[in-house]
C-alpha cells in the first residue's frame, strides 16, 4: 500500500437513492428515507452510481447525471460517504431511532473517529477486495444538512422552532451528515461492495 494512504475502516453497507428523499405535504417539506435501497454492489463512475441488486438488476441513484431527477449537472455529488461514528454522535443527541443509513449516504464506513473534511485528505480510496484495485474519490465536500433532514433527525419530522432548527443544522454540518465525492474520470467504472477497505489519501 502506498505510504501516503492511511486506513480508516471498511464499508459495512451500500445503498442507492432511486428517488429524492424530500417531499411536500400541504406545502410543508419533510424527509422520508423509505425509498433507500440496500444493494449487493455499487458501480461507480464519474457520472455517479448504479446499484446492483441480488438478481443483477441495476438501479440508478438519483444523483447520477443521467437520472431524470438529477441535480448533479456539474458532477459534484455523484457519490456520498458516511461513517458509523457520525451515526453514534447523532443517536447520542437525537435518540436511537436514527438507524445507520437513514441519512442517505451511498457508502457507510465503519470507524470509531469523527471525520472532518480535513481528516479525509485530498482523496478517499476504496480498495476492491480480491483484485486490490483502488477507486479514488476526489473533489470531496461536506454534504450540508437540509432543513427536512434536520426536522427528521431532531424531531421525528415535526417542524422545529427556528432556534432549535438553527442549532440542529449547525450540529449536523461540517460533515456529520456525510460527504460528497466524485470518482476520477480516468478510472472508467469500478464496482465496490461491503467489506472493501477504505483509505485516506494524504496527497495525490
Amino acid at each position: 500500500m502506498p505510504e501516503n494512504m492511511r486506513a480508516i475502516g471498511r464499508i459495512i453497507s451500500i445503498q442507492v437513492q432511486p428517488t429524492s428523499l424530500k417531499y411536500k405535504h400541504d406545502g410543508v417539506g419533510y424527509y422520508d428515507p423509505t425509498p433507500l435501497l440496500v444493494v449487493e454492489s455499487l458501480r461507480l463512475s464519474n457520472k455517479g452510481i448504479i446499484g446492483v441488486t441480488a438478481d443483477a438488476g441495476g438501479v440508478m441513484d438519483v444523483h447520477h447525471v443521467e437520472h431524470p431527477q438529477s441535480g448533479n449537472s456539474r458532477r459534484a455529488n455523484g457519490v456520498s460517504i458516511g461513517f458509523t461514528s457520525h451515526y453514534q454522535a447523532m443517536r447520542a443527541r437525537f435518540g436511537e431511532r436514527l438507524l445507520n443509513g437513514c441519512a442517505g449516504e451511498n457508502i457507510l464506513v465503519e470507524t470509531d473517529s469523527i471525520m472532518t473534511l480535513a481528516d479525509l485528505g485530498s482523496a478517499v480510496a476504496i480498495q476492491v477486495a480480491g483484485s486490490g484495485q483502488l477507486a479514488y474519490l476526489t473533489r470531496l465536500k461536506v454534504a450540508a444538512p437540509c432543513v427536512e433532514f434536520s426536522h427528521f433527525a431532531a424531531n421525528a419530522g415535526t417542524p422545529l422552532p427556528a432556534a432549535k432548527l438553527k442549532d440542529t443544522l449547525q450540529f449536523l454540518h461540517n460533515g456529520l451528515r456525510g460527504f460528497y465525492a466524485t470518482l476520477t474520470s480516468e478510472q472508467g467504472e469500478i464496482s465496490v461492495r461491503a467489506g472493501d477497505r477504505v483509505f485516506v489519501v494524504e496527497d495525490v
